[in-house]
C-alpha cells in the first residue's frame, strides 16, 4: 500500500511538472479592478507589471468586470501599467511585493489619449483583504537591523505577535542542529511548518527548522496561522515562509563583523570578574547580474567563532592519604559538614583506616587518572570548555529564461563544530561529547506561464542532517582491567556520592550519530484565474529518513554512594558499587512518506467580498522501519496466552512483523487513506478602501 500510494502521487505530480514547470509559497500576487471615473469596470485593459530590479515583465488582461489577478510574482519592487484605447495610460510606482502578500491595487483610468500618462505613487500599506488566514511579514529591514544575540533569524518569528517560546523540553536535543523552538497561536512547538524559497525546510527528527541563512542573506519571511486555505498543510500550528535574497541588475554586497568581548563590557555587579566570552561573527554577501535581465547570482558566507574560559566546578577526589588506606582526615567533622563518619568495620576498617591491598585494582587505576589534590578533604577545581565554530554559506542563481519561464537554484549549508568539554587530561571534565553537525539543502524551482491567466510552479528539494559525536578517547572499563565489553568506546560513566563526590561522564558524553536523509521533496501548485474565480490545484510528496544510533546503554554506568562503608569514596576504592548497568548500542532506521493533494477556489463574489473554499487530501501514511524493528502489545493476545511465532521467547501478547496477527507490514501502524479536510472561509472589506477586513472561517 505504501509503495502504491507513493507511486501514484509521484506520477501525478510528475505529469503536471513535465507539461508545465513550476512555483510555491515564496512568491506574491497583485489583484485589483480597473475602472473608469464613474466606477464602472473596464474589460480587456492590458495590465503590465515590471520588476524594476531585474526587468522581468508580466502582462494580463482585465476581465469582464474589470478585475485582474497576477499570480506567482517574484518578490521586490514593481511598476504597474494599465492601458486601453480611449483612456490615458495609468502608471503606479513604488509597489513592493512581500512574501505571500496579496495587495489590492485598483486603477482608475481617465478618458483621453493612450499617449497621455497618469503616474501615481503607491499609497499606504493595506490590510490583507483576500485571505482568511492571519499573517505578518518580517521584512528585510527588520531582518537586517534588529539586534539578535547570535544573529539567528528564527528569533524574529517572535515579532509576529502570535509566537511564544514554549521551552526546549524534549524537542531540541543533541540529535538535531541546535535551533530556536517556537510555538505559534498556542500550537505545539513542533507544529510549525518551515519553508525556504517554497521548499520544505525541516529536520525530520523533530520537525524543527533547519538552520536558516544568516540575516544578510535572508530577504524576509512571513508567519501565517489560523484558517489557512487548502494549499497549506503538513502542520497545524502555523507556516513560516522565508525567502533568500536574489541577485539583480545592480551589484550589491557588504562585509560585516560583529564582536562580543568581555573586555569591552562592564563587570556584572554580583560577579568578581568580567565575563570571558569572545564571539566573532564575520562574513559578507554579494549579488548581481551575469547577463542583464536574464541571469543573476547571489552568494554569502558567515563564520562564527566563540571562545570562553571554562567555568569553574568543584569535585572531591581521593587524596594521597586515602590511596594509602588512611581515611581519618576525610571522615572528620571538618570535611563532613560538622558530622564525623565512622567507616564500617565489617568492610575491614579499623579507626577509619584500611589496608590498600583490599582496594579494587580497577578503581585504583581510575583514581590515578584523576587530578592530584593537596586539600585534606580532597577538594579540586576543574573547568568545562564551551568553544564552537560555525560556518553558514549560501548560494543562489536565478534565470529568466523567457517572459513565460523563470528558474532558480539555491544551496544552503550549515556546519557546526562544538568542542568536547574534555580537556584531554582531566577525566572530571568529561561532561559532554564534542559534535560535528553538518546540514544542507539543495532546492530547484521553476515558474511557467501556460497562459496569461494560468501559472504553474514546481519545487524540488533534498536535505540532509548529520549530527556526529566525536570520541573523547579517554579509556573504557576494559582498559582499566574490568570484565566489561568495550562496545561503548573509550569512555565510562561513573558517579560517586555520599561523603565526597565526583563524576566521570554523563548521558551527554556517550557516543552516537544521527544521519537523516537524503529527504527528497516535490511540490507543485497550479493557479488558474478564470473570471471572478482563482482556482488552485497542487500537491506534495515528501520522504523522510531517520538513521540514528546511540551508545547510551553500551557505556557501562556505575554508581557508588556509601551504602556499604558509610562513605562513597571508600565504596569506590573498594569497588563496592551500589548499581551497575551495561547494554549494547541501539538505534532506529525509520522512514515515512508524507503526501497531499488539494483543490481550492478564491471566488470574488463582488468587490470587497471573497469566499475561499477547497478540500485537502492528506492521508495518514505510517512510519515504517527499514529493518522491521517494531513490536506491538495486544491485551487480548496476552489474556489468551498467545505468543509470537517470530520471536518465540517474547512475552505473551507481544507481536512483531511476520506474525499472522500483525497486519501492517513493517509499518508502526496501518495507513489510513480516508483523510479529507474541507476548508471554507470569507474575507470581507466592508468599506472597500483596504483598511479593514472581517474574516470568518
Amino acid at each position: 500500500m505504501r509503495r502504491t500510494l507513493a507511486t501514484l502521487l509521484l506520477t501525478s505530480l510528475l505529469l503536471i511538472a513535465t507539461t508545465t514547470l513550476a512555483r510555491a509559497q515564496a512568491t506574491a500576487q497583485i489583484a485589483g479592478t480597473i475602472t473608469d471615473e464613474t466606477g464602472a469596470g473596464i474589460p480587456s485593459a492590458e495590465i503590465k507589471v515590471t520588476q524594476t530590479a531585474t526587468g522581468a515583465v508580466r502582462t494580463v488582461n482585465s476581465g469582464a468586470d474589470g478585475g485582474y489577478v497576477l499570480t506567482s510574482l517574484p518578490l521586490g519592487p514593481y511598476i504597474l501599467e494599465a492601458a486601453k484605447a480611449g483612456f490615458s495610460k495609468s502608471v503606479q510606482t513604488g509597489i513592493v511585493l512581500q512574501v505571500d502578500s496579496n495587495p489590492t491595487i485598483n486603477v482608475v483610468m481617465k478618458v483621453g489619449s493612450i499617449a497621455e500618462q497618469v503616474t501615481v505613487e503607491a499609497g499606504a500599506a493595506q490590510v490583507e483583504t483576500h485571505s482568511t488566514g492571519i499573517g505578518q511579514v518580517v521584512d528585510n529591514q527588520r531582518v537586517a537591523e534588529m539586534p539578535l544575540n547570535g544573529r539567528n533569524p528564527i528569533e524574529l518569528v517572535f515579532l509576529a505577535g502570535m509566537a511564544s517560546f514554549p521551552g526546549n523540553g524534549a524537542v531540541n536535543t543533541v540529535r538535531n542542529y541546535p535551533t530556536v523552538v517556537v510555538s505559534v497561536a498556542g500550537g505545539q512547538p513542533n507544529s510549525v511548518t518551515y519553508l525556504l524559497d517554497g521548499a520544505l525546510f525541516q529536520d525530520p527528527y523533530n520537525n524543527l527548522a533547519l538552520p536558516l541563512p544568516f540575516p544578510d542573506a535572508l530577504q524576509e519571511f512571513k508567519v501565517e496561522t489560523s484558517a489557512l486555505q487548502a494549499q497549506y498543510g503538513y502542520h497545524s500550528g502555523a507556516s513560516v515562509s522565508a525567502v533568500t535574497k536574489s541577485g539583480t541588475n545592480e551589484f550589491h554586497g557588504d562585509l560585516f563583523e560583529f564582536l562580543r568581548n568581555g573586555d569591552l563590557n562592564a563587570r556584572n555587579f554580583f560577579a568578581t570578574t568580567r565575563d570571558t566570552l569572545k564571539r566573532h561573527q564575520y562574513g559578507g554577501v554579494l549579488g548581481g547580474r551575469i547577463i542583464k535581465d536574464k541571469l543573476f547570482f547571489f552568494g554569502g558566507y558567515q563564520r562564527t567563532s566563540q571562545r570562553s574560559d571554562p567555568s569553574q566546578s568543584t569535585a572531591f577526589v581521593p587524596t594521597p592519604l586515602m590511596l594509602q588506606g588512611d581515611f581519618t582526615q576525610v571522615s572528620s567533622a571538618a570535611c563532613q559538614n560538622n558530622r564525623a563518619i565512622t567507616l564500617a568495620t565489617a568492610s575491614g576498617f579499623a579507626g577509619n583506616k584500611i589496608s590498600p591491598a583490599r582496594f579494587s585494582p580497577v578503581t585504583v587505576a581510575i583514581a590515578k587518572t584523576l587530578p592530584v589534590t593537596s586539600d585534606p578533604c580532597g577538594r579540586t577545581l576543574y573547568g568545562l570548555k564551551s568553544n564552537q565554530d560555525e560556518d553558514l554559506p549560501v548560494a543562489r542563481v536565478d534565470w529568466q529564461q523567457s517572459e513565460k519561464h523563470s528558474v532558480f537554484a539555491r544551496a544552503t549549508f550549515a556546519k557546526l563544530h562544538q568542542d568536547s568539554t574534555f580537556d584531554g587530561s582531566n577525566p572530571l571534565s568529561i561532561n559532554q561529547y564534542g559534535v560535528n553537525d553538518y546540514d544542507y539543502q539543495l532546492a530547484l524551482g521553476s515558474t511557467y506561464l501556460i497562459g496569461s491567466n494560468i501559472v504553474n510552479s514546481l519545487r524540488l528539494s533534498a536535505s540532509r542532517t548529520n549530527v556526529a559525536k566525536f570520541d573523547d578517547q579517554y579509556k573504557s572499563w576494559k582498559d582499566f582491567g574490568s570484565n566489561f565489553s568495550d562496545v561503548g568506546g573509550k569512555v565510562i560513566r561513573l558517579a560517586v556520592s555520599g561523603g565526597g563526590n565526583f563524576a566521570i561522564g554523563t548521558s551527554a558524553s556517550v557516543p552516537g550519530e544521527s544521519h537523516n536523509g537524503p529527504n527528497p521533496s516535490i511540490s507543485d501548485d497550479l493557479s488558474w484565474v478564470k473570471g471572478s474565480h482563482q482556482l488552485g490545484f497542487g500537491g506534495n510528496l515528501y520522504h523522510q529518513r531517520m538513521n540514528y544510533w546511540s551508545g547510551l546503554n553500551a557505556v557501562g554506568n556505575v554508581s557508588f554512594n556509601g551504602t556499604v562503608t558509610g562513605m562513597g569514596m571508600a565504596d569506590f576504592l573498594l569497588g563496592q558499587a551500589v548499581s551497575f548497568s551495561q547494554g549494547t548500542t541501539y538505534g532506529f532506521y525509520n522512514r515515512q512518506y508524507y503526501a497531499s493533494l488539494y483543490a481550492q477556489d478564491s471566488w470574488r463574489v463582488r468587490r470587497g467580498l471573497t469566499v475561499n473554499y477547497g478540500v485537502r487530501w492528506e492521508p495518514y501514511t505510517s512510519p515504517y522501519s527499514k529493518y522491521g524493528q517494531i513490536h506491538h502489545f495486544v491485551p487480548e493476545l496476552f489474556a489468551n496466552g498467545t505468543k509470537s511465532t517470530v520471536y518465540q521467547n517474547a512475552p505473551a501478547g507481544v507481536i512483531f512483523p511476520g506474525d499472522p496477527q500483525y497486519s501492517c507490514g513493517n509499518n508502526y501502524n496501518c495507513n489510513d487513506l480516508k483523510k479529507f479536510f474541507p476548508r471554507l472561509g470569507i474575507a470581507w472589506d466592508p468599506t472597500g478602501d483596504g483598511k479593514m477586513t472581517i474574516r470568518a472561517a
